[in-house]
């Protein structure tokens, strides 16, 4: 039988629970432990609703901190027990069964602005109490002018029995009277306090206006005044209070004494530094975190005119393969071993090594010369890298990729500089890795291009802004007409016409070709249909076929012969008018499993031509088994026929080529024909088809109607 809750409510009532269990014992309250638990149950659907919302509600979270103070839980130990209570349980209880990454950190922040929420209404209330016994004060010197004894058994009752420190002091500043409370944060006895005066207690961290205004309330020109002030106990340590000095006036009106009310805030300002630091640096490293990065770059970069900065952005290359091989504890093993060696590059002032995630930092340097420093920096960054770290007696070595940005404040916000950095890492890893590359404006447009065109692509599919150009495919012996290639472009709103080489690799890392490609194939099919039925067999050597490009990932896709059938059936057009061209790399190495497509859809009839064959480095041998009936030869081998005469070497392969795909059944068509003397020579070598500028470029589907009826009447 499980112990676990069966549902949500029963979940948050068990975390409420255990929420009561821990802060009932240290909270001020006559309610019952049941009574109290029943209090904290808004507080804690609050803050299950908190944990699961879709933004962060930092003012919701404070809200919650703030009600623990009207729930009577004033003592500092509650806040620490509710902190630790919502960080082992909230997520655990409240969160659901999904990923955990995310409601932790949002459990983490919501600790952070209860804490804060949780000091603000402690500080009011605290305030409202202060305010209370000063006006009790000021009542009770008042009434010694009217019943001396009276009032003096009721200010000593006031003055003894406070929970925060007391003191009086004359106008010279000399301690009169303090209450135990008062020797109890100091540490000291009633006579060395009552021997001190009060200017001995400017400490260092004082604000700058506070002995300005203690002039001013001993003069007689303000009443009392309130701020934060630190004091050195005899112990060294240092006592930080809420204090607030009044001035006391006699009968008559006159300036008498001041008095002066102290609330120890040292716990709750350690608990805020604390949180701060958990805030700002990273758990794993101790290295300042993302946040604190940021704050520290906006204000380099806010420096003003003449200042200047350099960053390096690192990411160690195929970390991912240490934490798959060995663990994640390794990999933070290793993650702790190089934020040491970093912290030590950065150690000169202006300098800091900060942890962005994962296996990402940065350093930051400021101040003058930074375009040589930002240099030595980065080398200092490589060579730390370079002594292998020992984990678990295997000697790992560590490498990295290294972006640097160097330039003036002021000319772009911290967002941009980090972008660029970010981009300049990747240019790094791009080129082989374990190397450093400066930033470069023009490498960082073409990357923030590039990523805006593969942003795009999916809504640029659905608006049509897809089109397909068509290069006739010219027979080399007779000059006809026998098909065209398919050659989709983007028309862009903003860039124009852009061509496939801009956006087809993108399209194939966002996994998008799949179906452009669909869309391609059927537009393609189509216009063959349309083709077809305009002037049917008018051309000398048939119907007009169409070559649509296939890429590796449509190849590797489970519905590739499915869908061609379903376009052509769709279409009602026979499967010999398509030939579908697939690049010689693509099949390097391809098992039969990856082949099973092809011969399907070359068993029904559609041809398979390999295109820019010659660039692929297969074994010749290959093309026995590939169901391929066409070799599309790639232009690197023919551009030495542009002139005459001709290249003997490219003559010669090209010689080869042909003889051996002729042996085998297979038709040889070439690319990128550009001149008539190419084409002629590439006929008298026994080429069968050639396309290329010289015949046309590519363009509509109504021109090649038009060049096929010229090809038929002659």
């Amino acid at each position: 039988m499980s112990a676990e809750p069966d549902g949500p409510e029963d979940r948050l009532r068990r975390f409420t629970t255990i929420w009561s269990r821990a802060v009932y014992p240290v909270t001020s309250t006559s309610l019952t432990r049941a009574e109290f638990e029943e209090q904290l149950l808004p507080l804690a659907r609050r803050l299950s609703g908190l944990l699961l919302a879709h933004g962060f509600d930092a003012d919701g979270a404070k809200a919650v901190g703030a009600a623990l103070v009207g729930a009577h839980c004033t003592d500092p130990e509650a806040l620490t027990r509710t902190l630790d209570c919502v960080d082992a349980y909230l997520v655990l209880y409240c969160a659901g069964d999904g990923p955990q990454d995310e409601p932790r950190l949002r459990c983490s922040r919501l600790q952070h602005a209860m804490a804060a929420g949780y000091a603000e209404a402690l500080r009011e209330r605290t305030l409202a109490e202060q305010e209370s016994i000063a006006q009790a004060a000021l009542r009770a010197q008042g009434v010694v002018a009217e019943a001396l004894h009276a009032s003096e058994a009721r200010f000593r009752a006031v003055f003894e029995g406070a929970a925060i420190g007391i003191g009086i002091a004359d106008l010279d500043g000399n301690v009169l009277q303090v209450n135990e409370a008062l020797l109890r944060m100091f540490g000291q006895s009633d006579q060395a306090l009552r021997g001190r005066r009060v200017q001995d207690w400017v400490h260092p961290e004082d604000a700058p206006q506070t002995w300005k205004l203690y002039d001013e309330l001993v003069r007689g020109e303000r009443e009392h005044y309130h701020l934060e002030k630190a004091f050195n106990r005899p112990d060294g340590t240092v006592l930080w209070t809420n204090l607030t000095v009044s001035l006391l006036r006699d009968a008559d009106g006159d300036p008498q004494y001041q008095l002066a009310l102290m609330e120890d805030t040292t716990e709750r300002r350690l608990l805020n530094l604390r949180l701060r630091y958990e805030a700002t640096h990273d758990a794993l490293t101790g290295l300042p975190n993302r946040s604190l990065f940021f704050e520290r770059l906006e204000k380099a970069l806010n420096a003003g005119d003449g200042q200047r900065f350099g960053l390096c952005y690192l990411d160690l290359d195929g970390f991912k393969t240490i934490n798959d091989s060995l663990g994640h504890a390794a990999g933070d093993r290793l993650l702790v071993e190089v934020a040491d060696r970093l912290q030590s590059c950065a150690t000169a002032p202006g300098e800091m090594v900060a942890r962005l995630g994962g296996d990402e930092f940065v350093a930051l340097t400021t101040g003058p010369g930074t375009e040589r420093k930002v240099d030595e920096l980065a080398e200092r960054i490589m060579n730390a890298l370079v002594t292998p770290v020992s984990i678990d007696g295997r000697d790992l070595l560590v490498r990295g990729s290294l972006g640097i940005v160097e330039g003036p404040a002021g000319e772009r916000t911290a967002a941009e500089v980090l972008r660029s950095a970010d981009i300049t890492m990747y240019r790094a890893k791009s080129a082989g890795g374990n190397r450093s590359e400066l930033a470069d404006p023009e490498a960082d447009a073409r990357a923030i291009t590039r990523h805006g065109l593969t942003t795009a692509l999916p809504t640029a599919l659905e608006r049509g802004e897809f089109f397909i150009e068509y290069q006739p495919l010219v027979h080399l012996g007779d000059g006809s007409v026998r098909g065209a290639e398919a050659l989709v472009r983007w028309l862009h709103p903003q860039h124009g016409v852009l061509g496939p080489d801009r956006f087809i690799p993108l399209a194939e890392h966002t996994g998008l070709i799949v179906p452009l490609g669909r869309w391609v194939l059927e537009e393609s099919i189509r216009q063959a249909r349309a083709w077809r039925e305009r002037h049917g067999e008018e051309t000398t050597a048939g119907p007009l076929r169409i070559n649509v490009n296939l890429s590796p990932c449509q190849l590797s896709h489970p519905g590739l012969v499915q869908d061609t059938v379903d376009i052509l059936e769709r279409a009602g057009v026979a499967p010999d008018a398509l030939c579908l061209e697939v690049t010689e790399s693509a099949l390097i190495g391809a098992d039969d499993d990856l082949l099973k497509p092809l011969h399907r859809l070359a068993e029904m009839g559609v041809d398979i031509a390999l295109d820019d064959f010659g660039t692929g480095y297969s074994n010749l041998a290959n093309l026995r088994r590939l169901p391929v009936r066409i070799l599309k030869l790639d232009r690197s081998f023919t551009r030495g026929m542009q002139q005459f005469p001709a290249d003997p070497v490219d003559l010669k392969i090209v010689e080869g080529i042909v003889t051996l795909a002729h042996s085998l059944d297979l038709a040889v068509t070439v690319e990128g024909v550009e001149t008539g003397a190419q084409a002629e020579q590439l006929r008298i070598l026994g080429c069968d088809t050639a396309q290329g500028w010289y015949y046309a470029r590519p363009g509509p589907p109504d021109r090649l109607h038009d060049l096929a009826l010229v090809d038929a009447t002659g």
